[in-house]
């Protein structure tokens, strides 16, 4: 989907992407809040992909993130247990149409590498802007390039001062 809302059709587009997305400070709705348990998902992100998620619960999916188009996001992220850390992440938002999803989901992957998974914990995460939309790929290598080039863009956009300051958020000290 583009920010409309439309799925793009486009397959493994080999088009140069921006190195960085988004405005050079946070735009309305920016940040978005949103928290729940981490809940297991499809088995795909770390098993299959080499790229592990944790997946928001579906009632966020479908209450707090209904408004916003489906597509690739990035901000920050917390999971209880990981002393406090707030962590950059990357999130899908959509139905991952490679694999056909027949729900909608929510998937934050947290940039950085876990020793374990940590399903049934509580996790807090700012959305802070948009990446691109979601797309369909002929393969799954074209899939997982992709996601390693919004986790680039994701680091580099969060080093902006008023993308780092969100950090600080009281949301991830409550």
């Amino acid at each position: 989907m583009s920010a409309s809302g439309a799925q793009d059709k486009s397959k493994d587009s080999k088009a140069p992407r921006e190195p960085i997305a988004g405005p050079e400070v946070l735009e309305p709705p920016y940040p978005i809040l949103v928290e729940g348990e981490v809940v297991s998902g499809f088995g795909r992100g770390g098993k299959q992909l080499g790229i592990p998620t944790a997946n928001l619960p579906e009632e966020v999916v479908e209450r707090m993130l209904a408004d916003i188009p489906i597509g690739v996001y990035y901000g920050w992220a917390r999971v209880e247990g990981d002393s406090g850390e707030v962590r950059p992440m990357v999130m899908s938002l959509g139905w991952n149409p490679y694999f056909k999803n027949e729900k909608r989901s929510g998937e934050v992957h947290i940039i950085h590498k876990y020793a374990d998974d940590f399903y049934g914990k509580h996790m807090q995460v700012a959305i802070l802007a948009y990446i691109r939309p979601e797309k369909d790929y002929d393969s799954l290598d074209a899939l997982i390039d992709d996601i390693h080039t919004d986790i680039r863009v994701a680091v580099a956009s969060l080093a902006r001062p008023a993308y780092a300051r969100v950090r600080e958020n009281p949301f991830f000290t409550s």
